[in-house]
């Protein structure tokens, strides 16, 4: 595969019938590669002492393509030795016939189907259903496997791009922990990525990242890397300490990091998860207002016919606000600033 001129991820997204399941194959460096299924690869050193297990997401928007350039990239230097893994890493590339019409989805929202779902209603609940196979095979090879957060060895990263302007233009979403305590060393690799700003989810949710971490105790996160863009016009010039990062986190055992009392973190907790329930539903703000504005306690967010929706604080600001989300999904999130 690594002398095919026609990259992984193409071949994914335009000739799936093509990628054999579960085929295995080895690069001349020792490196075993394995199709699972299209847009999803994994890579193994010949190393048994291999620290990590990483999966890094991308595309399960299919219009969110500077992660999805970023990661065809990584498996590109992969394939054709370039760079060399020290530790098993999955690539997922999750909505390929989404990223074919340059649209977020085709029928549902693919981020919101990480539950205990099995239903398959559609496209996106048959893929969410094979992505979570998938993920299971990966972690269910990786022995020992970590008994808590605190001693895991596990890391997923789904990498996104924001509908819409940030004030703090690339930030993760740290999904709800249960308890467990937030990982120091995480946040120092973040912040080598210039991601300062981190968002504490307060409940369970049905993402990618928050079912990775809930189930397989992984260092999960949602990251956003900047606004929605199509093919070819990103600005990769913008993403250099993200790629940078992702590259020493694969090719070395443990990447350089800043001591915490270097990063500039910016951290917010969530304070309302505002969910559209009728059609009426409307945002009371405009458009063009980017993610993490603060608005006064009081301001009028959103109604949802007779329902109003206020800034319960001073400065409570406004994340992923979206009103033509589906009745009973996420149209808006508020967050305060924290201490962590």
């Amino acid at each position: 595969m690594s002398t095919n001129p026609i990259s992984f991820l193409a071949q994914s997204r335009f000739s799936p019938e093509t990628i054999q399941a579960q085929q295995r194959f080895q690069l001349s460096n020792g490196t075993t590669v394995e199709t699972c299924c299209p847009g999803v690869i994994t890579f193994e050193p010949a190393s048994l002492h291999a620290a990590k297990s990483i999966v890094l997401s991308s595309g399960v928007h299919g219009n969110e393509t500077a992660p999805i350039e970023i990661c065809e990239a990584l498996v590109e230097d992969l394939l054709q030795e370039k760079i060399k893994t020290q530790h098993r890493v999955m690539f997922i590339f999750g909505n390929l016939p989404a990223m074919n019409i340059g649209e977020r989805f085709v029928e549902e929202n693919l981020n919101r189907l990480f539950n205990a779902s099995v239903s398959i209603d559609n496209q996106e609940q048959v893929r969410a259903q094979e992505l979570k196979r998938e993920v299971h095979r990966f972690f269910e090879s990786d022995s020992p496997a970590p008994s808590s957060h605190s001693d895991s060895k596990r890391i997923h990263y789904d990498l996104h791009t924001a509908i819409r302007e940030s004030k703090n233009e690339k930030f993760v979403v740290y999904p709800f922990l249960h308890g467990h305590e937030y990982n120091k060393q995480q946040l120092r690799f973040l912040s080598a990525c210039a991601v300062n700003t981190i968002l504490l989810s307060q409940s369970p949710t049905s993402t990618f990242s928050y079912y990775t971490s809930r189930n397989y105790n992984t260092h999960g996160f949602t990251v956003e890397l900047g606004k929605v863009k199509p093919f070819g016009e990103n600005n990769m010039a913008s993403f250099r300490n993200v790629i940078e990062m992702l590259t020493q986190l694969i090719t070395r055992q443990e990447p350089t990091l800043p001591p915490l009392d270097e990063c500039p973190l910016d951290v917010f907790d969530v304070k309302q998860v505002i969910d559209k329930h009728t059609d009426d539903f409307k945002l009371h703000f405009a458009d063009n207002i980017p993610n993490f504005t603060g608005f006064p306690k009081g301001t009028l967010l959103a109604t949802d016919g007779d329902k109003e929706y206020r800034a319960l604080e001073n400065d409570e600001a406004i994340v992923f606000p979206n009103a033509n989300v589906a009745l009973g999904q996420r149209a808006l999130l508020t967050v305060v600033r924290c201490e962590i």
